[in-house]
């Protein structure tokens, strides 16, 4: 048996009731705050793929606060009717954890509980974080090896070089480096040589069997020239002359 008076029911339950059916117009006048209609439609465009990163950013945070927004007050319609139907069973205000009075100044405050302040649900913020990240230690984002002797595998750097390799919204005026006339020259440590040790591996190749040398007289081969390091004995043509 509830120990809230007739008025004080009757008080409380009008307020769940207004409250209720503020809800539900906000719901149904904002059409469930957009979320029926796609991210474009706003935009009058058949796609969004080629806007600016930032006003697609823009518009993926505003439809992220619509979909929070929409989950609060269906939660808190969900809390309402649950106190609504506890007053029709006449349990409204004893605490479904502990079966004690809950105290009217707390119904007062929060008419949809249906648990005293001792034994309230704890709201904790959710863990989200994506799961590759358990086999990572540290995750890519925060890891540059390079400085440690014993390191030789993929770290971050190297994954962040592939993907930029692909491109980037940044151009050669705003690159960091200085003459800089080539997007190719963009990327970090552009000059970094790939699967090779020496810079002369760049460039030299043989047959099958490991014989008859050949040099290959590309752009690294004469970079390599032009640094001083190598000499053009190295050409057997060019040694010849």
């Amino acid at each position: 048996m509830t120990h809230l008076t007739v008025q004080q029911l009757s008080e409380l339950r009008a307020r769940l009731e207004k409250d209720r059916d503020t809800i539900q117009h906000r719901l149904q006048n904002n059409e469930n705050y957009g979320l029926q209609e796609s991210m474009r439609d706003g935009t009058g465009e058949l796609s969004e793929n080629d806007n600016h990163p930032g006003d697609a950013a823009t518009d993926l945070y505003n439809r992220s606060m619509d979909i929070s927004l929409l989950e609060r007050d269906e939660h808190e319609l969900d809390d309402i009717e649950a106190a609504l139907n506890a007053m029709d069973e006449g349990t409204y205000g004893i605490c479904k954890a502990s079966g004690q009075p809950i105290p009217f100044e707390r119904l007062f405050a929060i008419p949809s509980t249906l648990y005293c302040k001792e034994h309230a649900p704890r709201q904790n913020a959710p863990f989200t974080r994506p799961i590759e990240e358990e086999f990572l230690s540290p995750p890519f984002g925060r890891t540059s090896l390079d400085e440690r002797e014993d390191q030789n595998g993929f770290d971050g750097e190297d994954a962040w070089q592939i993907v930029e390799s692909y491109g980037s919204s940044n151009s050669p005026a705003m690159a960091e480096g200085n003459n800089i006339d080539s997007y190719n020259d963009m990327e970090i440590e552009a000059d970094e040589l790939e699967g090779c040790v020496e810079p002369w591996e760049n460039f030299i190749a043989t047959d099958i069997t490991g014989n008859h040398l050949i040099v290959v007289q590309g752009r690294s081969y004469e970079r390599y020239k032009d640094s001083g390091e190598g000499s053009y004995m190295l050409d057997p043509l060019e040694g010849e002359e």
